[in-house]
């Protein structure tokens, strides 16, 4: 059973017709945590565990993601924008305002950055997990998967099909670590059907690499405001044996935030809160 590793009271907030799912555990300041593809608030079970007793934790799922409703194309628009402005109403719903600590990883940094620059007087602290929110970086290479998926009927049927996006994480996504077998189930759980993996296959079809893209704009807006929030304190910790997010992606936050507090482990893949331990003590004494 899931429940097992995931002992939470979901809550859900209606927006446009939709129900997005979310924790809200414990009291004090706000850590709000934002997953990406292919996982979902489950990501950071272990995190809110560790935080609930002092801080209000808050994890969405994203719409077609974990317990969040799965609409087809029809009933909402599959773009980082749609995800940003989610986000911003459910922050909104809960009335959380300032002293806003954001943990990233995945996606989760380009839509958790997206709104941090929109409001950069609420944010007190960031940390930075295995993530991006820039245009890619020139020295990284596009990597074939991630290209099939995106660009050819093949990728889009293997995902949405056989679930490969998410269940080839699960095997390759932590290095040190093999996954459980009740670990790999609570990733793949939502991810069921043919339907409920249409945001998985989204997320890689939004990924923007060259102007015309319809997500490629609001990357250079997020892009060029990541300025703004230099002057937070910030963390990250970094798998680098994650073959997308990798080590050109870590540097260049360095160059971004050169005052910030890097733990890299040069063994460790990109389900680094997986993989890794001692991230979770990292996190709890870095907020």
């Amino acid at each position: 059973m899931v429940e097992e590793v995931y002992p939470f009271e979901g809550h859900y907030f209606e927006r446009n017709g939709l129900r997005l799912h979310y924790l809200d555990e414990g009291e004090g300041d706000p850590v709000v945590m934002v997953h990406g593809n292919p996982t979902w608030s489950f990501y950071y079970r272990n995190v809110v565990l560790a935080l609930r007793d002092t801080h209000r934790c808050i994890v969405p799922d994203h719409i077609g993601c974990g317990r969040s409703d799965k609409p087809d194309d029809s009933n909402y628009e599959y773009r980082l924008q749609s995800r940003v402005d989610d986000l911003d109403a459910l922050l909104e719903h809960l009335d959380i305002r300032s002293k806003v600590t954001f943990i990233v990883h995945d996606w989760g940094g380009m839509i958790g950055m997206g709104y941090m620059t929109r409001y950069p007087d609420r944010i007190q602290k960031i940390v930075v997990l295995n993530t991006g929110a820039f245009h890619l970086p020139t020295t990284k290479r596009f990597p074939l998967a991630l290209w099939l998926g995106r660009n050819t009927c093949l990728g889009g049927f293997l995902i949405r099909r056989f679930n490969a996006f998410a269940r080839i994480a699960t095997m390759v996504c932590c290095k040190r670590h093999p996954m459980p077998t009740v670990v790999k189930r609570g990733y793949l759980e939502p991810y069921d059907s043919w339907d409920n993996r249409i945001a998985t296959h989204r997320f890689v079809q939004d990924i923007p690499l060259k102007e015309g893209d319809p997500s490629y704009g609001l990357v250079t807006e997020i892009q060029n405001g990541l300025a703004g929030l230099k002057d937070k304190p910030m963390l990250i910790c970094w798998g680098e044996m994650d073959f997308v997010f990798d080590t050109h992606f870590r540097d260049e936050w360095i160059r971004r935030f050169p005052d910030a507090v890097v733990h890299s482990y040069q063994d460790a893949g990109h389900y680094i809160l997986e993989d890794v331990t001692e991230v979770i003590d990292l996190v709890k004494a870095f907020v």
